[in-house]
């Protein structure tokens, strides 16, 4: 039994450098019962008898409806680890899937997820479990990888551990370390009965196309296999543009620029407790409420290298923007440097997303301010930090 020692080996430095698993979690583990999923609640009941954490865990597998579904097997193979399988219906997904069926191709894999994951957050939720652990493996998560590069103009994958903090769930993936040559063989070593996977796209998707690519380039340079999954967590080789990069203000000396870096993040931070918390009196709590999440895309007005204002957008849904913490220091102001950046995001904003809505919680002393820009005041003045305000949209097209 030599893969599963590699498993166990893989699962525990994946728990070790991402602090995936803590004494006390109630851990629900997605089952699809699929050779993936079935080995990873294997692998965790035989870690948790040998590492040093008292945590709880219980199998779930989503009936989302498929043709075809059986659970039996899963449950009957669960059941021989001393565990019981939860069968939860989610037969709505399914049809919803089928109605968003494009003719002539696959279900949509990317709305499956999302209701998947909805779905088995929800059975969390109800249960009380704080965590979610997928099967999700290193290759998935090269494929991933390759998918936003080549389909999205991306440098993403799914992340080892993510928490969502409206739900107050953590989704891990134990199996980030652990290759599928190993969980096949792990699987035919120990036996393990696998189910055929229902859905009618398995096989047949863009991922295996990728996979398909993959195999061939780790076939011709062999050393690519390893290197590629070392590559998402590389930290210290990274060396990227995205530091560089800041958008000229034509016709000035200034520039826009996105806050990627930790270092741009508390420069931003700096300006806006200046000018809100101390220059306002903003309580922190409201100024930096946990807005600044992965839907917010917050920017650095620069000149001659210093940051001098910051604002910021997030995306509150198709077509619908939220502009705010728009911020310049006291010494930098009455100079129009407000007008150039906010002017400039629109530009920004309207090749990126065309067309758009824009909502901003303006100060009501600035109301005619926005209003240049062609913002239009809905509703009558609230407080928002003591401060009054005015809710103002505008469309670029």
């Amino acid at each position: 039994m030599k893969a599963i020692r590699t498993i166990l080996a893989a699962l525990r430095q994946g728990d070790e450098q991402y602090d995936l698993i803590n004494t006390g979690d109630r851990l629900i583990i997605g089952v699809s019962g699929g050779k993936d999923s079935l080995l990873l609640v294997y692998a965790l009941h035989l870690y948790q008898k040998f590492v040093h954490k008292d945590f709880e865990m219980l199998p779930v597998m989503l009936d989302l409806g498929f043709p075809g579904f059986n659970a039996k097997g899963a449950s009957d193979y669960i059941a021989t680890l001393g565990l019981t399988l939860k069968v939860v219906p989610a037969r709505e997904v399914y049809p919803i899937l089928s109605a968003h069926q494009i003719e002539g191709k696959h279900l949509p894999c990317s709305i499956c997820s999302r209701m998947k994951k909805a779905a088995i957050n929800k059975v969390a939720i109800d249960l009380g479990y704080s965590k979610v652990a997928f099967a999700h493996h290193g290759d998935d998560a090269i494929e991933t990888f390759m998918m936003n590069q080549i389909f999205g103009a991306r440098l993403a994958t799914f992340a080892p551990k993510m928490h969502l903090e409206k739900a107050d769930i953590t989704f891990i993936r134990p199996f980030i370390h652990v290759r599928e040559t190993q969980i096949i063989t792990a699987v035919k070593e120990l036996g393990i009965p696998v189910t055929e996977s229902p859905c009618p796209a398995d096989g047949a998707t863009t991922r295996q196309d990728i996979k398909e690519i993959l195999n061939n380039l780790y076939h011709r340079y062999p050393s690519a296999r390893d290197n590629f999954l070392t590559m998402l967590s590389n930290f210290e080789q990274a060396d990227l543009w995205f530091d560089e990069i800041n958008y000229q203000i034509e016709g000035t000396n200034l520039s826009m620029r996105p806050v990627v870096s930790a270092l741009d993040g508390m420069m931003a931070s700096y300006i806006r407790n200046v000018v809100f918390v101390i220059g306002q009196n903003v309580p922190v709590d409201l100024e930096f409420d946990g807005t600044d999440d992965e839907t917010a895309h917050s920017f650095l007005l620069m000149q001659h290298g210093l940051a001098i204002g910051t604002i910021r957008y997030i995306v509150d849904g198709p077509g619908r923007l939220h502009i705010g913490r728009v911020a310049i220091l006291q010494e930098h102001r009455a100079k129009g440097y407000g007008s150039l950046m906010m002017r400039w995001l629109h530009k920004f904003l309207a090749k990126k997303f065309n067309p758009v809505t824009i909502t901003i919680h303006a100060q009501a002393h600035l109301k005619q301010f926005y209003e240049q820009f062609g913002y239009v005041a809905e509703g009558d003045i609230f407080l928002e930090a003591g401060i009054e305000h005015y809710k103002m949209t505008v469309t670029l097209k």
